[in-house]
């Protein structure tokens, strides 16, 4: 009688069960909402019972828009911009005109995704195609634009976006300067004569999830520039280009750029959104999070599966993993993580408050084997995960 009681108990516990899914992409291998789909599929195979619910996260980085679209439904808008070094190329972004609102990736445009491997030179980049991004929704009647700021290949301070939007940036002899990194320290004033009449009044949200500043040790340049191409001379040349530049963005728009947190970020297009665009600077996975309600339809879960490429150093740094363990702390529901790899040692997985952790390099022969194969190896991490956890 015990037994059979206890039986039922169980049975109605997993009927009653409620499982959310919030990842993030697997860059290069699978989009957020792929990774929902493959596990929450897995789970109504061995819990067919279960409440599995779908909620794709970002933090920001390129793959945000993909996520984004799966709670406004918008409608994929492509325009043909500048690459980095002022090439032609395809870019999209989404639109929602329900609300007006335009969601940009400057990585779409500017970012290393665009760029052919070894031909990396941010230097030589711009941020200019981000700004006809901003320009071709602005004619599309956007009054609010979400842009994220991750995975770019430029270090121009924003002025190349700036440029599109009308912004002229003139040196000593009153010239317009090529709006690229190189140029920053030739620049002597900024004539807002012929910026775009609706800049202003858009509100601008920008998804930046590092709090570097704009110069020194810490900023842009030495910090990032070399993942972009840069030499260790031309690092030291662009740092003194962004902080010479500083001295104009203070003598123009009266602010210390370099006491903006998050100034740094995107080769200085964190301070160039403030300034340009009049922009707030917010953390990608909460705006996110607030798209999808999340904190809401997470109540009264049993156990939230997330994940992303890399579980390491950088997941305490405003990543998707971080904002999914803040919301579920807040509600005591347990938090398991699916990766790509892990590199974070014991302690600190403890110390984050997961309470479970799987990695494909478990499953995988290799890395690339991982990422060919990333929708074989988290259903295995699925069912190791229910085997182990669930069905206890």
């Amino acid at each position: 009688m015990l037994l059979h009681y206890t039986v039922c108990l169980n049975e109605l516990y997993f009927r009653l069960m409620k499982i959310v899914v919030a990842p993030d992409k697997f860059k290069n291998a699978l989009t957020g909402l792929a990774f929902c789909e493959t596990v929450a599929a897995k789970l109504l195979q061995l819990l067919p019972h279960a409440q599995i619910l779908k909620l794709p996260l970002a933090d920001g980085g390129d793959g945000t828009i993909s996520s984004v679209n799966h709670y406004v439904k918008g409608v994929f808008s492509t325009v043909r911009v500048s690459d980095p070094f002022f090439k032609p190329i395809e870019a999209a972004y989404l639109y929602a005109a329900s609300t007006a609102t335009a969601y940009i990736e400057m990585a779409e445009a500017s970012g290393v995704k665009v760029v052919q491997p070894g031909a990396l030179n941010c230097k030589e980049a711009t941020t200019f195609g981000t700004g006809q991004l901003i320009l071709d929704a602005i004619t599309k009647g956007a009054k609010r634009i979400i842009l994220g700021i991750g995975g770019s290949a430029t270090n121009d301070c924003g002025i190349g976006m700036a440029s599109a939007l009308g912004y002229q940036f003139l040196d000593a002899a009153g010239t317009a300067v090529r709006p690229i990194g190189a140029n920053l320290s030739r620049i002597k004033r900024i004539d807002t004569s012929k910026v775009h009449e609706a800049v202003q009044a858009i509100d601008f949200q920008v998804a930046c999830d590092v709090s570097n500043p704009l110069y020194g040790p810490d900023g842009a340049a030495y910090v990032y520039a070399a993942q972009k191409g840069a030499t260790a001379k031309e690092v030291q040349l662009l740092d003194e280009g962004l902080k010479v530049f500083s001295k104009v963005i203070r003598q123009t728009f009266h602010i210390d750029a370099q006491r903006v947190s998050g100034a740094g970020a995107a080769g200085g297009l964190g301070i160039a959104a403030r300034v340009f665009l009049g922009g707030t600077l917010v953390s990608g996975i909460t705006l996110v999070k607030d798209l999808a309600q999340f904190d809401a339809k997470i109540k009264a879960a049993d156990w939230i599966i997330t994940g992303e490429g890399g579980l390491d150093a950088q997941t305490t740094s405003g990543k998707t993993i971080h904002g999914v363990l803040a919301s579920a702390k807040a509600q005591g529901i347990k938090v398991a993580a699916f990766c790509g790899r892990i590199t974070l040692e014991a302690n600190a997985i403890n110390a984050l408050g997961l309470s479970y952790t799987d990695q494909m390099l478990h499953y995988a022969t290799s890395t690339a084997d991982a990422m060919r194969y990333s929708e074989r190896y988290l259903e295995q991490m699925t069912e190791v995960f229910v085997g182990k956890v669930v069905g206890q």
